[in-house]
């Protein structure tokens, strides 16, 4: 199993979208997926109409076990699973501390299906706490949704320079533009500075469109409502290139 995060310090940068079209895509080229909503706000878990069970919580997600399974739920698409999130994940960083190896805990609970899948998303909540390092931990490749404005740069230099102080993998780092709007010139500029600097930065860039927004309406991946639209044939080139990273074949 291929652990993804899609994760930002910064809210509001297409992470929960990109989770959501991303790990749809990688079910219908026949993986078998799971998606991991660790955001309170359970946005993905909202998409995919699907909520936790009342007995589940933070404090039952971090001890693992035979919990996980019973609270792994079918979305409406072939090969595609979720976990869904509860608001008491809030609290996650409570529970997490008072594991052992609680920056490990996480990647410890989502071995116990590691042979039921082959790719496992993870949604991650904004911020950068307990719960991220144990993001950190668990991924063996971490996405960054960029909006090209420079509070978001910025929030990206920080996260490069928390990996570099706590000797985290940089490598396993990979940003790639989100909520793009190439008519503002403060956009493209930063864009073209950025992909300038060398750094892993993908190609695709996903744009600021309605029909994305719309997904809170229809409660599906727009790569499920509008599959020939605009923004599903940019997921989908997006997923080709995040796929050729993991090293896995066109179809599983």
């Amino acid at each position: 199993m291929i652990t993804l995060a899609l994760y930002s310090m910064k809210g509001g940068v297409g992470k929960t979208a990109a989770a959501v079209n991303l790990s749809y895509l990688a079910s219908a080229g026949g993986y078998r997926t799971l998606i991991c909503d660790l955001d309170p706000q359970g946005a993905s878990s909202y998409y995919f109409r699907i909520k936790a069970s009342r007995s589940f919580n933070s404090s039952k997600f971090v001890k693992g076990g035979r919990i996980i399974d019973e609270n792994i739920k079918g979305t409406d698409y072939p090969n595609l699973d979720l976990l869904p999130s509860k608001l008491s994940y809030r609290n996650l960083d409570i529970a997490l501390d008072g594991m052992k190896k609680s920056k490990f805990r996480l990647k410890r609970v989502f071995s116990e299906v590691t042979h039921e899948y082959d790719y496992l998303f993870l949604d991650c909540p904004p911020g950068i706490s307990l719960v991220s390092e144990n993001v950190f931990n668990a991924s063996d490749f971490i996405f960054v949704p960029l909006i090209p404005t420079t509070l978001s740069v910025m929030t990206y230099e920080k996260l490069l320079d928390f990996f570099a102080k706590k000797e985290y993998d940089a490598g396993k780092l990979y940003a790639f533009f989100s909520m793009v709007e190439t008519k503002k010139s403060l956009h493209r500029e930063i864009m073209e500075k950025i992909e300038s600097d060398g750094r892993n930065v993908l190609r695709t860039h996903i744009p600021y469109r309605s029909d994305i927004e719309r997904m809170g309406v229809y409660r599906e991946p727009v790569t499920a409502y509008l599959p020939h639209s605009e923004s599903a044939h940019t997921y989908a080139e997006l997923w080709e290139e995040m796929r050729a990273i993991t090293g896995k074949g066109a179809e599983g």
